[in-house]
Protein backbone atom coordinates (compact mmCIF):
# COMPACT_ATOMS: atom_id res chain seq x y z
CA UNK A 1 0.00 0.00 0.00
CA UNK A 2 1.34 3.40 -0.96
CA UNK A 3 2.38 5.54 1.99
CA UNK A 4 0.62 8.87 2.42
CA UNK A 5 2.94 11.86 2.18
CA UNK A 6 2.19 14.91 4.29
CA UNK A 7 4.00 18.18 4.93
CA UNK A 8 4.96 19.88 8.16
CA UNK A 9 2.57 22.74 7.36
CA UNK A 10 -0.24 20.15 7.31
CA UNK A 11 0.78 18.92 10.75
CA UNK A 12 0.76 22.49 12.03
CA UNK A 13 -2.72 23.13 10.65
CA UNK A 14 -4.15 20.03 12.30
CA UNK A 15 -2.53 20.82 15.66
CA UNK A 16 -3.78 24.40 15.49
CA UNK A 17 -7.34 23.18 15.11
CA UNK A 18 -6.96 20.90 18.11
CA UNK A 19 -5.40 23.68 20.19
CA UNK A 20 -8.31 25.94 19.35
CA UNK A 21 -10.69 23.44 20.87
CA UNK A 22 -8.53 22.93 23.96
CA UNK A 23 -7.77 26.57 24.78
CA UNK A 24 -10.02 29.54 24.07
CA UNK A 25 -7.04 31.91 24.40
CA UNK A 26 -5.49 30.55 21.21
CA UNK A 27 -5.87 33.14 18.44
CA UNK A 28 -4.53 33.10 14.88
CA UNK A 29 -3.36 35.90 12.61
CA UNK A 30 -2.74 35.63 8.88
CA UNK A 31 -1.04 37.91 6.38
CA UNK A 32 -3.21 37.02 3.37
CA UNK A 33 -1.89 33.43 3.11
CA UNK A 34 -4.46 31.61 5.20
CA UNK A 35 -4.90 28.48 3.09
CA UNK A 36 -1.22 28.16 2.17
CA UNK A 37 -0.15 28.23 5.82
CA UNK A 38 -2.95 25.82 6.77
CA UNK A 39 -4.62 28.32 9.10
CA UNK A 40 -7.82 28.14 7.02
CA UNK A 41 -9.55 25.40 9.02
CA UNK A 42 -9.02 27.29 12.27
CA UNK A 43 -10.38 30.44 10.63
CA UNK A 44 -13.51 28.58 9.50
CA UNK A 45 -14.20 26.99 12.87
CA UNK A 46 -13.22 29.92 15.10
CA UNK A 47 -13.80 33.10 13.06
CA UNK A 48 -14.09 35.20 16.22
CA UNK A 49 -10.51 34.21 17.12
CA UNK A 50 -9.02 34.75 13.68
CA UNK A 51 -7.58 38.04 12.38
CA UNK A 52 -6.81 38.63 8.71
CA UNK A 53 -4.37 41.53 8.60
CA UNK A 54 -3.74 41.34 4.87
CA UNK A 55 -0.37 41.93 3.25
CA UNK A 56 0.98 43.71 6.33
CA UNK A 57 3.43 41.44 8.13
CA UNK A 58 4.86 44.27 10.26
CA UNK A 59 1.38 45.13 11.50
CA UNK A 60 0.70 41.45 12.16
CA UNK A 61 3.69 41.23 14.54
CA UNK A 62 2.61 44.33 16.44
CA UNK A 63 -1.03 43.21 16.69
CA UNK A 64 0.07 39.77 17.89
CA UNK A 65 2.23 41.36 20.58
CA UNK A 66 -0.70 43.47 21.76
CA UNK A 67 -3.01 40.46 21.87
CA UNK A 68 -0.48 38.54 23.96
CA UNK A 69 -0.42 41.44 26.44
CA UNK A 70 -4.15 40.86 26.89
CA UNK A 71 -3.62 37.21 27.81
CA UNK A 72 -4.11 35.65 24.40
CA UNK A 73 -1.71 33.14 22.77
CA UNK A 74 -1.32 34.40 19.19
CA UNK A 75 -0.06 32.21 16.35
CA UNK A 76 0.95 34.55 13.53
CA UNK A 77 1.26 32.82 10.16
CA UNK A 78 2.88 33.65 6.84
CA UNK A 79 5.60 32.45 4.49
CA UNK A 80 8.95 32.49 6.26
CA UNK A 81 10.37 34.86 3.65
CA UNK A 82 7.83 37.45 4.89
CA UNK A 83 7.74 36.50 8.57
CA UNK A 84 10.41 36.73 9.91
CA UNK A 85 11.88 37.97 6.63
CA UNK A 86 9.92 41.19 6.18
CA UNK A 87 8.98 41.97 9.78
CA UNK A 88 12.19 41.07 11.60
CA UNK A 89 12.47 44.43 13.38
CA UNK A 90 8.91 44.25 14.68
CA UNK A 91 9.48 40.69 15.87
CA UNK A 92 12.66 41.80 17.64
CA UNK A 93 11.25 44.93 19.25
CA UNK A 94 7.55 44.33 19.87
CA UNK A 95 7.71 40.59 20.52
CA UNK A 96 11.12 39.33 21.69
CA UNK A 97 12.28 42.50 23.48
CA UNK A 98 9.06 42.40 25.51
CA UNK A 99 9.17 38.61 25.86
CA UNK A 100 5.67 38.52 24.38
CA UNK A 101 3.99 35.13 24.28
CA UNK A 102 3.71 35.02 20.48
CA UNK A 103 4.23 32.01 18.21
CA UNK A 104 5.73 32.92 14.84
CA UNK A 105 4.96 30.41 12.11
CA UNK A 106 7.16 30.61 9.02
CA UNK A 107 5.88 28.31 6.29
CA UNK A 108 7.33 27.53 2.84
CA UNK A 109 10.95 27.65 4.01
CA UNK A 110 13.88 26.49 1.90
CA UNK A 111 14.45 25.76 -1.78
CA UNK A 112 11.66 23.16 -1.75
CA UNK A 113 9.23 26.05 -2.11
CA UNK A 114 10.18 25.30 -5.71
CA UNK A 115 8.51 27.10 -8.57
CA UNK A 116 7.81 30.20 -6.46
CA UNK A 117 11.45 31.08 -7.12
CA UNK A 118 14.35 32.56 -5.25
CA UNK A 119 12.45 35.64 -4.04
CA UNK A 120 10.13 33.36 -2.01
CA UNK A 121 12.61 30.72 -0.83
CA UNK A 122 13.66 31.65 2.70
CA UNK A 123 17.22 30.43 3.26
CA UNK A 124 18.14 32.91 5.98
CA UNK A 125 15.30 32.67 8.51
CA UNK A 126 17.03 30.43 11.06
CA UNK A 127 19.97 32.83 11.14
CA UNK A 128 17.63 35.79 11.59
CA UNK A 129 15.79 34.20 14.49
CA UNK A 130 18.86 32.66 16.15
CA UNK A 131 20.27 36.16 16.56
CA UNK A 132 17.29 37.40 18.58
CA UNK A 133 17.42 36.74 22.35
CA UNK A 134 14.59 34.80 24.06
CA UNK A 135 13.32 33.08 20.89
CA UNK A 136 12.89 29.30 20.86
CA UNK A 137 13.29 27.74 17.38
CA UNK A 138 11.64 24.50 16.23
CA UNK A 139 12.17 22.84 12.86
CA UNK A 140 9.97 19.72 12.69
CA UNK A 141 10.95 16.88 10.39
CA UNK A 142 7.52 15.52 9.52
CA UNK A 143 3.76 15.78 9.92
CA UNK A 144 3.47 14.19 13.37
CA UNK A 145 6.44 16.07 14.79
CA UNK A 146 4.98 19.35 13.49
CA UNK A 147 1.80 18.58 15.43
CA UNK A 148 3.78 17.76 18.56
CA UNK A 149 5.97 20.87 18.40
CA UNK A 150 3.05 23.18 17.63
CA UNK A 151 1.37 21.99 20.83
CA UNK A 152 4.65 22.28 22.73
CA UNK A 153 5.04 25.87 21.51
CA UNK A 154 1.64 26.74 22.99
CA UNK A 155 2.92 25.61 26.40
CA UNK A 156 6.11 27.70 26.26
CA UNK A 157 5.83 31.15 27.82
CA UNK A 158 7.56 33.49 25.39
CA UNK A 159 8.30 33.83 21.67
CA UNK A 160 8.66 30.69 19.56
CA UNK A 161 9.54 30.36 15.88
CA UNK A 162 8.36 27.24 14.03
CA UNK A 163 9.90 26.63 10.60
CA UNK A 164 7.65 24.72 8.19
CA UNK A 165 7.90 23.53 4.59
CA UNK A 166 5.48 22.93 1.74
CA UNK A 167 7.12 19.69 0.56
CA UNK A 168 5.34 16.51 1.63
CA UNK A 169 7.51 13.67 2.91
CA UNK A 170 7.04 10.21 4.33
CA UNK A 171 6.37 10.48 8.05
CA UNK A 172 9.24 8.39 9.40
CA UNK A 173 9.49 7.70 13.13
CA UNK A 174 11.69 10.75 13.62
CA UNK A 175 11.43 10.77 17.40
CA UNK A 176 13.29 7.48 17.76
CA UNK A 177 16.08 8.84 15.59
CA UNK A 178 16.69 11.51 18.20
CA UNK A 179 17.58 9.11 20.98
CA UNK A 180 21.18 8.91 22.13
CA UNK A 181 20.75 5.16 22.62
CA UNK A 182 20.59 4.79 18.85
CA UNK A 183 24.38 5.16 18.77
CA UNK A 184 26.15 2.12 20.28
CA UNK A 185 28.70 2.90 22.99
CA UNK A 186 32.21 3.23 21.63
CA UNK A 187 31.16 3.23 17.99
CA UNK A 188 33.43 5.49 15.93
CA UNK A 189 30.90 6.06 13.20
CA UNK A 190 29.69 9.10 11.29
CA UNK A 191 26.59 10.87 12.56
CA UNK A 192 24.20 12.75 10.29
CA UNK A 193 22.50 15.59 12.17
CA UNK A 194 19.62 16.82 10.03
CA UNK A 195 16.69 19.17 10.50
CA UNK A 196 13.32 19.77 8.87
CA UNK A 197 12.16 17.90 5.80
CA UNK A 198 15.76 16.92 4.95
CA UNK A 199 15.75 14.41 7.80
CA UNK A 200 13.92 12.18 5.31
CA UNK A 201 16.78 12.53 2.78
CA UNK A 202 19.26 11.74 5.55
CA UNK A 203 17.39 8.56 6.48
CA UNK A 204 17.29 7.39 2.87
CA UNK A 205 21.00 8.13 2.45
CA UNK A 206 21.82 6.23 5.66
CA UNK A 207 19.78 3.21 4.56
CA UNK A 208 21.51 3.10 1.17
CA UNK A 209 24.94 3.46 2.78
CA UNK A 210 24.14 0.59 5.13
CA UNK A 211 23.70 -1.67 2.09
CA UNK A 212 27.21 -0.65 1.01
CA UNK A 213 28.63 -1.59 4.39
CA UNK A 214 28.98 1.99 5.64
CA UNK A 215 27.38 2.48 9.05
CA UNK A 216 25.91 5.87 9.95
CA UNK A 217 23.37 7.19 12.43
CA UNK A 218 20.74 9.86 11.78
CA UNK A 219 19.92 12.36 14.53
CA UNK A 220 16.89 14.63 14.14
CA UNK A 221 17.67 18.16 15.35
CA UNK A 222 14.18 19.60 15.65
CA UNK A 223 15.05 22.08 18.39
CA UNK A 224 17.61 24.51 17.01
CA UNK A 225 17.46 27.07 19.81
CA UNK A 226 18.23 26.41 22.53
CA UNK A 227 20.20 23.39 21.38
CA UNK A 228 19.90 20.23 23.42
CA UNK A 229 23.57 20.51 24.26
CA UNK A 230 23.95 17.48 26.51
CA UNK A 231 22.41 15.14 23.93
CA UNK A 232 24.50 16.51 21.07
CA UNK A 233 27.73 16.31 23.06
CA UNK A 234 26.98 12.76 24.19
CA UNK A 235 26.42 11.66 20.61
CA UNK A 236 29.48 13.55 19.34
CA UNK A 237 31.71 11.81 21.90
CA UNK A 238 30.84 8.47 20.30
CA UNK A 239 31.38 9.54 16.70
CA UNK A 240 34.42 10.27 14.58
CA UNK A 241 32.73 12.92 12.45
CA UNK A 242 29.42 14.77 11.98
CA UNK A 243 27.55 15.83 8.86
CA UNK A 244 24.91 18.54 9.35
CA UNK A 245 22.05 18.74 6.85
CA UNK A 246 19.62 21.63 6.36
CA UNK A 247 17.66 23.46 3.66
CA UNK A 248 19.12 26.83 4.68
CA UNK A 249 22.21 28.93 4.20
CA UNK A 250 25.29 27.40 5.81
CA UNK A 251 25.96 30.74 7.51
CA UNK A 252 23.96 31.07 10.71
CA UNK A 253 21.94 27.90 10.38
CA UNK A 254 21.57 24.71 12.39
CA UNK A 255 25.01 23.51 11.35
CA UNK A 256 26.55 26.75 12.55
CA UNK A 257 24.85 26.35 15.93
CA UNK A 258 26.24 22.83 16.32
CA UNK A 259 29.71 23.91 15.16
CA UNK A 260 29.71 26.74 17.70
CA UNK A 261 28.85 24.29 20.47
CA UNK A 262 31.41 21.67 19.47
CA UNK A 263 34.21 24.16 18.89
CA UNK A 264 33.91 25.28 22.50
CA UNK A 265 33.21 22.00 24.28
CA UNK A 266 34.24 19.08 22.05
CA UNK A 267 36.13 19.85 18.80
CA UNK A 268 34.83 17.39 16.21
CA UNK A 269 35.35 16.96 12.47
CA UNK A 270 32.28 18.33 10.70
CA UNK A 271 30.95 18.76 7.16
CA UNK A 272 28.01 20.97 6.20
CA UNK A 273 25.22 20.09 3.78
CA UNK A 274 23.55 23.47 3.25
CA UNK A 275 23.17 26.23 0.68
CA UNK A 276 26.56 27.84 0.14
CA UNK A 277 26.06 31.62 -0.02
CA UNK A 278 23.57 31.56 -2.90
CA UNK A 279 19.98 32.57 -3.56
CA UNK A 280 17.38 30.06 -4.67
CA UNK A 281 15.76 29.87 -8.10
CA UNK A 282 12.62 28.55 -9.74
CA UNK A 283 12.37 24.81 -10.32
CA UNK A 284 10.86 21.61 -9.05
CA UNK A 285 11.72 20.83 -5.44
CA UNK A 286 13.61 17.63 -6.31
CA UNK A 287 15.62 19.42 -8.99
CA UNK A 288 16.59 22.21 -6.61
CA UNK A 289 17.64 19.81 -3.87
CA UNK A 290 19.98 18.16 -6.35
CA UNK A 291 21.23 21.46 -7.82
CA UNK A 292 22.13 22.87 -4.39
CA UNK A 293 23.62 19.55 -3.23
CA UNK A 294 21.05 18.99 -0.48
CA UNK A 295 19.70 15.59 -1.52
CA UNK A 296 20.57 12.05 -0.46
CA UNK A 297 23.39 11.83 -3.02
CA UNK A 298 25.08 14.92 -1.57
CA UNK A 299 24.77 13.45 1.91
CA UNK A 300 26.27 10.17 0.75
CA UNK A 301 29.16 12.00 -0.93
CA UNK A 302 29.93 13.82 2.33
CA UNK A 303 30.00 10.45 4.12
CA UNK A 304 32.32 8.97 1.46
CA UNK A 305 34.69 11.92 1.85
CA UNK A 306 34.80 11.52 5.62
CA UNK A 307 35.27 7.76 5.33
CA UNK A 308 38.49 8.07 3.31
Amino acid sequence: MKKILKSTRDGFGEALLELGQENENIVVLSADLTESTRADKFAEKYPERFVQVGVAEQDMASVASGMSAMGKIPFMTSFSIFSPGRNWEQIRTTIAYNNANVKIIGSHAGVVTGEDGGSHQALEDIALMRAIPRVTIFSPAGFEEAKKLTKKAAQIEGPVYIRLSRMATEDIDFENLSQEGDLPAGEAGIVIMATGHLVAQAVIASQELEKEGISTRVVNISQIKPLEEERILTIAKKSKAIVTVEDHQQAGGMGSAIAELLSQKLPTKIKFIAVKDQFGQSGKAEELLKHYALDKEAIKKAIYDLSL
